[in-house]
């Protein structure tokens, strides 16, 4: 028999975003935060540069708004982009009361404050870190923190399988509207389905940049929220837009390792292999140009050369200063054979970021009552055509914040539980081709790269979306004869936001921002949002999300 478990508020996903959450919710509420892996594996642990907020007299909230409105490429939601640049000195305070260690420095007078790096994109110094392992600081606190708790439970090594809508149970919704009440999920351990029954319901599941063959993401990052969501109703927006990382570590003994960004705003210059500078060639900012341009540039001259890389060198800078303000990637890189105070990295760009998502309010809620989204999974206007360096963290903790706030309201009226209707398996049986799972896997990370990636063609995506399709057709009959694993309920999802991106690539005749097509190389005049929705026909740049 499938056991239910029942709370008030069910949030899936355990970075940045779940767990401030929960945090702000658990003095009110039951709270269930159910995490893929262990409650630390995810994108939030691996970020290392930092986050952004305004803490230099110098600086201002204005400035901050400006960087990252141009740095979207006109297509960020400026009330948003105000509201949470207006909100971040606050949300890092309350980190710092949580136990976060941001790195500090001596001012002239001989007082403590804090170390603030520079960016890509960002005018002033205003990225608060902890040493180049911010993302750890963070998880690993909030973690801490979320064990004292007696009123949150940690459900790890659980999948989130789809959402459960009133219209799936037997009590139907008087009004006709969809509400979510809760999800089916698949306990790794036991390897059973459950369900849980929520009053609320949060996605919190990061991006979907491993559906990219070459991605700075941890394995969990398969879109599983963006796809349950569209699933059960919600529309999407911008899913064409991928950050990809301009310098990811090249090496086979690498895997997925990240050189932050605040390398080069500590000085590292971008070389050829001959060790020529190229990025004053782009773009007068060089280095310090945003993340697409960056990426571009590293691309387009990989493509020119035949190149396998091109090369990170803050080799310049004093040995001392490097390690203190680097140890993770010097011990990374020593540990490979490579002295970044003495010679150049090896770097390749790789998918990092989904800037588009799940379409939500200000509040995080989405288009199906009871249902939010807060983090990467979804879109909230903030980052338009390209993420600005050290805002995702931002965005965690700022929406996080906000969702916590309407749902404690909601929370008030007390609710009685339902019962949900149980996981039906009885006409599925057990697989004995686990290998067509791992064929179709590489085959669709491969040909998303290869057509849907840094530079792209309609021929290409075109080729992409009729792949994809087949891909569906295949994995959509594999879900319904065999019972679930982890790599088909990731392939299923991933299939699924595969199509959105391309869909919403398509849809855009023009190259802003993260999204550059050979055919259409110039700015449209008139642009804004690539809205798609499950309910209706395509919907192309759409430019107000209300």
């Amino acid at each position: 028999m499938s056991k239910q478990h029942n709370c008030d508020v069910l949030i899936i996903g355990s970075g940045a975003a779940g767990l401030t959450l929960a945090l702000h919710l658990a003095k009110n509420a039951d709270v269930i935060v159910l995490s893929k892996g262990p409650i630390n594996e995810g994108s939030t642990f691996y970020a290392q540069g930092g986050i952004a907020a305004v803490f230099d007299e110098n600086d201002s909230i204005d400035s901050h708004v400006q960087d990252t409105l141009i740095a979207g490429a006109g297509i960020c939601e400026e009330d948003v982009v105000r509201f949470t640049a207006e909100n971040a000195k606050a949300c890092l305070e309350w980190l710092i009361e949580q136990g976060v260690e941001f790195d500090q420095e001596q001012d002239s007078s001989g007082d403590a404050k804090y170390h603030l790096t520079r960016e890509g994109g960002h005018s002033h110094r205003r990225i608060l870190h902890s040493a180049d392992a911010t993302g750890q600081a963070v998880q690993e606190t909030l973690s801490s923190r979320i064990k004292q708790h007696n009123r949150i439970r940690v459900f790890e090594r659980y999948n989130a399988i789809d959402l459960i809508s009133h219209e799936q149970t037997v009590n139907h919704d008087q009004n006709g509207e969809k509400a979510c009440v809760g999800a089916y999920i698949w306990n790794r351990n036991s390897e059973k389905v459950e369900t849980i029954h929520a009053r609320k319901t949060i996605l919190a599941t990061g991006g979907a940049s491993k559906v990219y063959q070459y991605t700075s993401n941890p394995d969990v990052a398969s879109g599983d929220g963006v796809a349950m969501a569209w699933r059960a109703g919600c529309r999407v927006a911008n899913m064409e837009f991928n950050q990809f990382h301009p310098t990811c570590l090249y090496h086979p003994d690498a895997g997925t390792f990240l050189l932050t960004e605040a390398l080069r705003g500590e000085g590292a210059i971008l070389r050829r292999p001959n060790g020529s500078r190229f990025m004053p060639e782009f773009d007068e900012r060089a280095e310090l140009a945003p993340r697409d341009i960056v990426a571009r540039a590293i691309d387009y001259e990989m493509k020119r050369l035949g190149a396998d890389c091109m090369y990170l060198d803050i080799s310049h800078k004093p040995a001392d200063f490097i390690k203190q303000h680097f140890p993770t990637i010097y011990q990374k890189t020593m540990s490979l054979g490579i002295d970044m105070t003495k010679q150049p990295i090896p770097v390749v760009p790789a998918a990092h970021y989904t800037c588009g998502g799940v379409m939500i309010d200000k509040h995080g809620r989405t288009d199906v009552d009871n249902l939010y989204a807060i983090g990467e999974v979804a879109y909230t206007g903030l980052h338009g055509a390209n993420r600005m360096a050290s805002n995702s963290l931002l965005e965690c903790l700022v929406f996080a914040r906000a969702a916590a706030s309407d749902i404690a309201n909601h929370l008030k009226t007390p609710q009685k539980y339902l019962k949900l209707p149980k996981w039906d398996e009885s006409r599925v049986t057990d697989s004995d081709e686990e290998v067509v799972i791992q064929h179709n896997w590489h085959e669709l990370r491969l040909f998303m790269w290869d057509y849907v990636g840094i530079v792209r063609t309609t021929k290409r995506l075109e080729r992409a979306l009729h792949r994809v399709e087949l891909l569906q057709r295949e994995i959509d009959e594999y879900y319904q004869n065999f019972r679930v694993s982890n790599n088909l309920l990731e392939l299923r999802n991933l299939v699924q936001v595969a199509e959105l991106i391309i869909k919403s690539a398509l849809l855009r005749k023009e190259s802003r921002g993260l999204h550059y097509t050979l055919d259409y190389p110039e700015l449209s005049p008139s642009s804004g949002n690539t809205v798609l929705s499950p309910d209706e026909s395509d919907q192309a740049h759409i430019s107000d999300k209300k």
